[in-house]
């Protein structure tokens, strides 16, 4: 039931208009800072795009740092399981797509717990073996190509064979599931959706996925394989497994959040580097003794992930903010990971930068980002390669899609030039 609004005054800088997220970062991050200074909670119509008509009267807008690591850290006042997506979807969407980050308290620490157990450490060592051996070809690949464009050339490759090699999914059926991920992420894009209404774009991703993790689930049933949907059908935590319902879901979740969180960040940080040469000369000279630090720096500079939202359970505030039990609370990472009261000089890309408690796999608590080894492990291979065997890379302008969750690049074209 919507909460009365009497009381509640929209904030004159909305940022619930779709035009506000195609603009660029620069221009967000403007208003960003207005809020965060004159206004770190703020009131904001539904944001636009919903697939279903909007019940909530409208949505709290969490600018600062503090306030979005108290709202991450405290899941029994904000909850996960009514959904972490600003818009409105059918619960079953929301079941089937968001896995254990629309959930909270045992069933999602349950969850967890058994996806965690089929990370085995021979899992790791073998994942991270992998990623250092496609990092190199995808390079070796990109120099033989002295042109074209470097998301499709190199940020997309490694994320979604990183993924998809893990899980097992056959070679001949990789792309089809990238693209599906990019639907349910920019299923308001006008070209994503190319003519179709969003609901239908976001249907197809979904049943697309979903389809193809329960045929694999099925087929390492009958034939168990040496990868991570082996271990996720065979998991077992205190005599409970996985159904097929939360392997699925999983799939969905994974592909999502390994393949597009990953692939922006490799492309918003090669800008990044080409933009600031003393930053990827400080890299080049010591790349073994920078890249820890450089690697947060990479995260916070780029968070790609934008948006996750919390419902309010019961009636509490935040930063002195009144807060109704079922009002939507929406944390805008890319603020917090701009905000001076805790970064020195936050819109300066600094690869030495110590501390650096980004947001940017969340603000803290129980829903940490999982894969966070996986996406420094391929930040790290990735540019050790791209550093010092392509060091006469160029980039173009890039092009962004259209969305409040991703921070997603298009393309981004490139050149190889002669070296002299």
């Amino acid at each position: 039931m919507s909460a009365p609004t009497a009381d509640r005054t929209f904030h004159p800088a909305s940022i619930s208009p779709q035009s506000f997220w195609a603009a660029t970062a620069d221009d967000r991050e403007a208003t960003f800072r207005l809020l965060r200074d004159t206004a770190p909670i703020s009131w904001h119509p539904p944001i636009e795009g919903a697939l279903i008509p909007p019940e909530q009267p409208g949505v709290w807008a969490v600018a600062t740092h503090a306030d979005i690591t108290y709202v991450s850290k405290h899941p029994e006042l904000f909850t996960s399981a009514q959904g972490v997506m600003v818009e409105e979807l059918p619960e079953e969407l929301l079941e089937a797509s968001m896995s254990f980050l629309a959930m909270d308290g045992k069933r999602h620490a349950s969850l967890r717990r058994l996806v965690s157990a089929a990370f085995t450490p021979r899992q790791v060592k073998t994942i991270t073996e992998q990623i250092q051996s496609q990092a190199e070809r995808i390079v070796d690949d990109l120099l033989a190509n002295p042109e074209g464009d470097f998301v499709m050339q190199v940020s997309k490759r490694l994320p979604m064979w990183t993924i998809y090699e893990m899980m097992g999914l056959d070679e001949s059926h990789r792309d089809d599931a990238a693209h599906h991920a990019d639907g349910l992420v920019s299923w308001n894009d006008p070209a994503v959706a190319a003519g179709r209404e969003p609901g239908e774009v976001l249907n197809e991703s979904l049943v697309a996925l979903l389809t193809m993790a329960l045929e694999l689930a099925e087929a390492r049933r009958v034939e168990p394989r040496d990868d991570l949907m082996t271990n996720l059908v065979q998991a077992e935590v205190d005599g409970e497994k996985l159904t097929d319902d939360e392997i699925a879901a999983f799939f969905v979740l994974l592909s999502v959040a390994g393949n597009d969180t990953t692939r922006n960040t490799i492309s918003l940080v090669a800008q990044a580097l080409q933009d600031n040469p003393d930053q990827r000369r400080l890299l080049v000279d010591d790349f073994d003794g920078t890249i820890p630090t450089a690697i947060d720096e990479f995260i916070r500079y780029a968070t790609p992930v934008m948006t996750f939202r919390r419902t309010a359970l019961v009636d509490t505030e935040v930063g002195g903010q009144p807060i109704r039990a079922g009002e939507w609370l929406l944390m805008l990472y890319p603020s917090a990971n701009r905000d001076a009261e805790v970064f020195t000089d936050p819109d300066r890309f600094d690869v030495t930068r110590s501390p650096n408690p980004h947001v940017g796999f969340g603000g803290g608590g129980p829903h940490f980002c999982m894969g966070a080894f996986l996406a420094k492990t391929q930040l790290r291979e990735l540019f050790g390669q791209l550093l010092t065997r392509a060091p006469n890379l160029q980039l173009g302008e890039p092009e962004f899609l259209v969305g409040n969750f991703v921070h997603a690049v298009r393309s981004l074209p490139y050149t190889l030039e002669r070296q002299s």
